[in-house]
């Protein structure tokens, strides 16, 4: 008898074993959906907040979500209403099983299908059915495999990631978005307990198309977490009384173009970290759209801010609505290439202080005067006559920096935009006078980059807009140089009702009215600002003084609620009224006079180009020719006055690359471009 025992029990466990082994090999053998999905790519600002999401390839959202970004109450709730025992069970409950048998045959349909969160997901993976018999045999298969190869948090987050939520959102970040127009990461108990009751009826229990189903369906969830002590009575009240979102909100789409040309930079990525400021980029955009609201047909405007501390691009409004077709809105504005008016003339004026053509307090002609054939007119048609450097920038005439642009000669201007990175296109490629008048095309973000060398001391060094990128800086225009230009540029009037503050900024008209522009910096932001037709045809009555210099206002009020101050001026600079300048900067001498003529000064030593060694007792200097008393200069700083010895030794500041002029008694002059080490 004990033998037969023995022998039933052997049996039963060899069966038992062989059955296991069986069912180990079925489930071993289970071909897996792939787990890895795509989701939906995503812009995000400096501080990692979404400022623009795509669609998938099928045109869902599905956004990536963990249980780290989601409200631990929300995972709670879940857990608790769709399976309690989701940490205890191998994919598939017996007990919830069992209980769906049980129920369906006392009420004679289906009441709890008893699928777990792993079957839900095995179905959702596969995108299969819900009711049919092989549907769940193969969602209790997948579920099983998949409990022998994830964790129970990953597996939570794939339901995270694919719980529908009705029409084409696709997991819990998607429709906290669409819904509360929010992360999931702090929920009220109403949200969180909607969230858990739409997917299982997710059209029938669509917020925007039945709200009252969603909220009966919203508040059982409420009362189970009640019972099992996950919120208390005083919230679950509040939470009943929490009205239901009836319409879904749309996606954070700001920065759009910057968010294409990122995706466009990098379209592997899934996460795109830019160094937008996204609150900042939110009023800025209002600010635009406001702008142009009731503005002439067609008319569009484009802002940039950037630190020019960093180089960071902090906020790029490319048009003031990126669907507004009738705007061209989809075009952005900030790299269009147009023609920047007269916001190119205090690079000129830099370079001219630089090389020792003049200071602020030069004294200049502004009357009607021919170079060749080119016979530029001021915008007023209007002259001054004689006129200090520092008055006809801020009076922005044309004549004045014409002869300062056909002192230098043109292409050393479009050198220097080169030099400070500057993309542009030149009419018939050939660089003319009209280029320091605006005959150039330029960005709207590359003139800013521009104004932030400006502000930076005379350093350029590219504009960033994408995390973790950096960019070396090289010197455009001596700190002396930049410092006089910011000088002048601070103590232009502000526009009509704007406060009266040290911003440096300069306006600027393109010919015909087609381009109204207004830059502008302070101790630390710089802000381009560009109105216009993004068609290029004119808008009449469109200046930058009336049309763009307001909102650059505006938008540093939107920034901040004070300006950074601006900074001291340079130890070397030259603070002296016209009177108490070297005699040879008094006054500015045209072309012919203020460049090497017959009989006019050579540099003889150190020659252009030449490195040469700086002594403790400074740097010996010769020149030939040109009438004495020499002044000599450099970076435009004047060291030495009135010599008449053609030999002298100058003492410098230390090493590196200089321009040295000498200036004779007639205002004839010579310069080298030499490394001191």
């Amino acid at each position: 008898m004990r033998a037969r025992w023995i022998f039933a029990l052997a049996a039963g466990l060899w069966l038992a074993a062989t059955g296991r082994d069986a069912f180990d090999a079925w489930v071993d053998a289970t071909r897996l959906p792939p787990l890895v999905l795509e989701t939906s790519v995503e812009v995000k600002d400096r501080e990692g907040r979404l400022v623009r999401a795509y669609t998938v390839a099928d045109g869902r959202w599905r956004l990536r979500a963990d249980l780290s970004s989601v409200d631990p109450r929300y995972i709670d709730m879940l857990l608790n209403y769709e399976d309690r025992r989701f940490r205890d069970h191998s994919g598939v409950d017996p007990y919830a099983l069992a209980r769906a048998f049980a129920q369906a045959a006392r009420n004679g349909r289906v009441v709890s299908g008893g699928s777990t969160l792993t079957m839900q997901v095995a179905r959702l993976l596969e995108e299969g059915t819900t009711g049919e018999m092989g549907g769940k045999l193969r969602q209790m298969r997948v579920a099983w495999k998949l409990e022998r190869e994830l964790t129970k948090d990953e597996i939570l987050a794939l339901y995270l990631l694919l719980a529908p939520f009705g029409g084409n959102l696709e997991g819990v970040r998607a429709a906290s978005l669409s819904y509360f127009g929010k992360e999931p990461a702090r929920l009220t108990p109403a949200e969180a307990a909607l969230l858990v009751a739409i997917p299982q009826s997710p059209e029938t229990r669509r917020p925007d198309r039945a709200a009252d189903r969603a909220g009966a369906a919203r508040d059982r969830v409420l009362e189970r977490a009640v019972r099992f002590g996950l919120i208390d009575a005083e919230e679950a009240e509040a939470a009943f009384t929490e009205a239901v979102p009836g319409l879904r909100k749309p996606f954070p789409a700001h920065a759009p173009h910057l968010a294409d040309r990122a995706r466009t930079a990098d379209p592997l990525a899934g996460e795109h970290r830019l160094t937008l400021d996204l609150d900042l980029q939110k009023r800025l955009e209002t600010l635009a759209a406001a702008t142009v609201q009731g503005a002439a047909a067609q008319l569009q405007i484009a802002i940039v801010v950037a630190d020019h501390k960093s180089g960071e691009i902090l906020a790029s409004v490319g048009s003031a609505g990126f669907r507004d077709d009738a705007r061209q809105g989809f075009v952005d504005m900030t790299t269009a290439l147009r023609s920047p008016g007269s916001t190119l003339k205090p690079l000129v004026y830099a370079m001219a202080f630089d090389e020792g053509l003049a200071h602020p307090e030069t004294m200049i002609s502004d009357r009607p005067m021919s170079f060749g054939t080119y016979a530029p007119q001021n915008f007023d048609r209007q002259y001054r006559g004689d006129i200090r450097l520092r008055e006809a920038l801020q009076l922005s005439l044309n004549i004045p920096v014409v002869a300062l642009t056909d002192a230098m000669g043109p292409a050393k201007l479009i050198s220097a935009m080169g030099k400070a990175e500057m993309g542009y296109r030149i009419p018939g490629d050939q660089p003319g006078l009209a280029v320091a008048l605006g005959g150039v095309g330029v960005s709207l973000q590359d003139m800013v980059q521009l104004y932030a060398a400006l502000a930076r001391g005379g350093v350029v060094r590219p504009l960033i807009w994408r995390e973790g990128e950096a960019a070396e800086g090289q010197r455009l225009v001596s700190a002396v140089a930049a410092w006089q230009v910011g000088d002048i540029l601070a103590g232009l009037a502000p526009p009509p009702g704007a406060p009266a503050n040290r911003l440096a900024y300069k306006t600027g008209t393109s010919y015909g009215h087609r381009d109204a522009w207004a830059i502008g910096y302070d101790g630390r932001h710089v802000i381009g600002v560009w109105m216009g037709r993004a068609d290029g045809t004119p808008v009449p009555g469109a200046f930058g003084a009336d049309t763009a210099a307001p909102v650059l206002f505006q938008a540093f009020s939107r920034l901040k609620p004070a300006l950074d101050p601006q900074p001291p001026a340079p130890a070397s600079t030259l603070l002296v009224a016209n009177r108490k300048l070297p005699q040879p900067l008094q006054r500015f001498r045209p072309r012919g006079a203020a460049f090497l003529a017959e009989g006019g000064p050579k540099l003889d030593f150190p020659p252009d180009g030449a490195e040469v060694e700086l002594l403790r007792a400074g740097l010996k200097v010769k020149v030939s020719g040109g009438t004495a008393p020499f002044t000599w200069l450099a970076d435009g700083q004047p060291l030495a006055v009135a010599l008449r010895e053609r030999e002298t030794m100058l003492a410098l500041p230390g090493t590196g690359f200089v321009t040295l002029s000498v200036i004779d008694a007639e205002g004839r002059s010579a310069r080298s471009r030499v490394r001191l080490w």
